[in-house]
């Protein structure tokens, strides 16, 4: 349980986070990212199931071929005139004219045109209501002119619980056409909102200006379509439109997801150069559903859907006339489905994923989100439901990698306890090097200018035989956790501890040409160190205890010593080492505490005498033949002055040497 504490952490606070987003579902989200989603899973499902081509709605287009042989756009009206008598002539059950009218040509041509659409009996006019940017408040609503009435809801019912109005798409103004024609035709507003990645999925049924409410173009289309009066279509504010003897359910602001059929071209066209010309006779419009549109380049507002960027406004139009007639609109899951899915994915991936191997764990959650995208896909393509995939999705896979993760974490953390242990004996920057050199960890050494040091407590065996074992053991243990760590923070190797003794050297294997300023300072700070140590052991009643360090620089063997394949240590032998040794032992004779060599010296003399190394006080004692050699060495005491403080080094007194008999 404790080891998976942040996995299970990072669950709860995911499983919380995507609850939150799937209960706001934030626009920027839906429209950026999920909506990619659905765009997919569409597409997929045309090539999966693909969708039937309508034949009973046809869009008479203004296109290339027409504007050609025609002539530019916008034509006279009473070359539009002559289209629509053509198409009437061809007895459609409606004509919807996707052309805005909303200023005057000449009172002959807008009078012809108005006579055409009047005699049709069945022609439905677009009407612009222009939308407030996203952000910009509403001064007041506009006053639609009195002939736009005839064509509003009349029947609007409020459904408890919904304030409607407060979502309703309001516009700032209206563009209506020129009264001529809009007198005596239906007509529907032609008015568009593309989601903020700028595709347009959704269509407004109705928009609210005051106290009425006005039906959309292919709404209206649709209804004169099927037959039927004003009187059997009302509006149930914020919830849908009844249609005869269905509802056309819609969100909260009246909107519906068009379920688009395909690309451009999947609904017939006819050009209207053909109708004009008789290529194409009007009886092929008989009882069919008839849009008049631009489709030629530059002549119309050019669509973007989820299969197209290039479709006609007038095709979205047949898309959704379509859907209407068929009731087929995709609805979007209002979200439950999916919180549900959140919290029940997360339980299962919560409580069987710490048991898992990792393998196994990213089987069973990739399995998870695989079942959950098929599902999705099901849902649209057999059902036109949308359920939102993205956020149940990145939950589990954020809970899949975060436990995928733990287990890396926990397994590395595992490896570096292995490093760590082995540290303890070798040190962990041996075993780094050895990782990145292997051929060190074989049998042999070489010769090697190193700084040793060696330190030892004073009067040990004394402190031994006057505490009980268990108190020995906890004062040593202390002292030598505390002597490693600065040993480490300057990159000491810690060849071994003999008793309460610990023996460091630095310059191999790893090259350091400061190792004889890194062993002295190390030996300061543990003199300090220690100090801090005793004050602490004197206030808890423990009797402190002392240290005498010694230190040499000089040539030695190192490397491996030992049984290929069984035990061998990595450590330095060699003359230079042995007097390291001995140097220690007479910090009891001088009563120091840190004692170092002429060859140390030698190599610090620069340092301390242009100023570089701060701080520190070198007194000579004397020059002593240890036992076993000839040649006396210069033995210097160590000693810390405040910070800052320029060096201070006082020689030998060449003359005096002293030959020592004791090891």
């Amino acid at each position: 349980m404790k080891k998976h504490l942040h996995f299970y952490l990072i669950s709860f606070c995911s499983l919380c986070t995507f609850l939150a987003l799937q209960a706001f579902d934030p626009a920027v989200i839906n429209d950026y990212l999920e909506s990619k989603t659905y765009d997919l899973r569409l597409q997929l499902r045309n090539v999966l199931r693909g969708q039937p081509k309508p034949d009973n709605i046809v869009v008479v287009a203004i296109d290339e071929k027409s504007i050609a042989e025609i002539g530019r756009w916008p034509w006279s009206r009473s070359v539009q005139a002559k289209l629509v008598d053509k198409i009437a002539a061809g007895h459609p059950k409606v004509i919807g004219i996707d052309i805005m009218y909303s200023e005057r040509e000449n009172p002959q041509s807008d009078g012809e045109l108005a006579r055409a659409v009047k005699q049709a009996g069945n022609v439905v006019l677009a009407t612009a209501f222009l939308l407030p940017e996203p952000g910009e408040t509403l001064a007041k609503s506009p006053t639609p002119p009195d002939f736009l009435w005839d064509s509003a809801f009349l029947e609007v019912k409020a459904v408890p619980g919904i304030n409607w109005r407060a979502w309703a798409v309001k516009p700032k103004g209206i563009n209506p056409p020129i009264s001529e024609l809009a007198n005596g035709v239906q007509l529907g507003h032609a008015t568009n909102q593309p989601d903020l990645d700028g595709v347009l999925r959704w269509d407004i049924m109705t928009v609210n200006v005051g106290e009425d409410c006005y039906p959309s173009l292919p709404l209206q289309v649709a209804r004169i379509a099927a037959g039927l009066p004003m009187k059997q279509m009302s509006l149930l504010g914020g919830s849908g439109v009844r249609f005869g003897d269905h509802v056309i359910h819609t969100d909260l602001s009246g909107r519906v997801l068009v379920n688009y059929l395909g690309r451009e071209k999947t609904f017939p066209y006819i050009s209207a150069c053909d109708l004009l010309s008789g290529r194409v006779a009007p009886e092929q419009l008989r009882d069919r559903i008839v849009f008049v549109g631009t489709s030629a380049l530059a002549t119309y507002d050019q669509k973007v859907t989820p299969f197209s960027a290039d479709m006609p406004g007038v095709e979205k139009n047949a898309n959704v006339v379509q859907n209407i007639l068929h009731n087929n609109f995709i609805r979007k899951s209002p979200g439950v489905f999916e919180m549900v899915s959140i919290v029940v994915a997360s339980l299962i991936l919560i409580l069987v994923l710490p048991r898992l191997k990792a393998m196994q764990g990213v089987t069973i959650g990739l399995g998870l989100i695989s079942v959950y995208f098929v599902l999705s896909c099901a849902l649209l393509i057999y059902s036109n439901i949308w359920i939102n995939l993205l956020y149940p999705s990145l939950n589990m896979l954020i809970i899949l990698a975060t436990e995928t993760t733990t287990k890396l974490f926990i397994e590395e953390r595992r490896a570096k306890e292995i490093r760590a242990m082995f540290s303890s004996y070798v040190t962990e920057r041996l075993v780094n090097e050895m990782i990145k050199h292997p051929e060190m960890a074989r049998l042999g050494g070489e010769k090697r200018t190193v700084t040793v040091l060696f330190s030892d407590v004073k009067g040990f065996t004394t402190y031994s035989e006057n505490h009980g074992p268990e108190a020995v053991v906890s004062i040593l243990n202390e002292y030598l956790g505390e002597m490693t760590e600065v040993v480490l923070r300057w990159e000491g190797i810690l060849d071994k501890f003999i008793g309460d003794a610990i023996v460091v050297f630095w310059g191999a294997p790893m090259e350091q040409e400061d190792h004889a300023e890194r062993a002295v300072g190390c030996a300061l700070e543990m003199q300090a160190r220690l100090t801090e140590l005793r004050v602490k052991w004197a206030a808890e009643g423990k009797t402190p205890l002392d240290s005498g360090i010694g230190i040499n620089t000089g040539e030695a063997i190192v490397g491996n010593i030992g049984a290929e394949g069984k035990k061998m240590d990595y450590t330095v032998i060699g003359d230079h080492v042995n007097l390291g040794a001995r140097v220690e032992g007479l910090t009891r004779r001088y009563q120091t505490n840190i004692l170092m060599t002429e060859y140390t010296l030698e190599r610090l003399r620069p340092l301390l005498t242009d100023g570089r190394m701060q701080g520190i006080a070198v007194t000579g004692m004397e020059r002593v033949i240890v036992k076993g050699k000839d040649t006396p060495v210069g033995i210097f005491a160590v000693s810390p002055l405040d910070p800052g403080t320029p060096s201070v080094i006082v020689e030998c007194d060449q003359e005096k040497v002293v030959r020592l008999t004791e090891k």
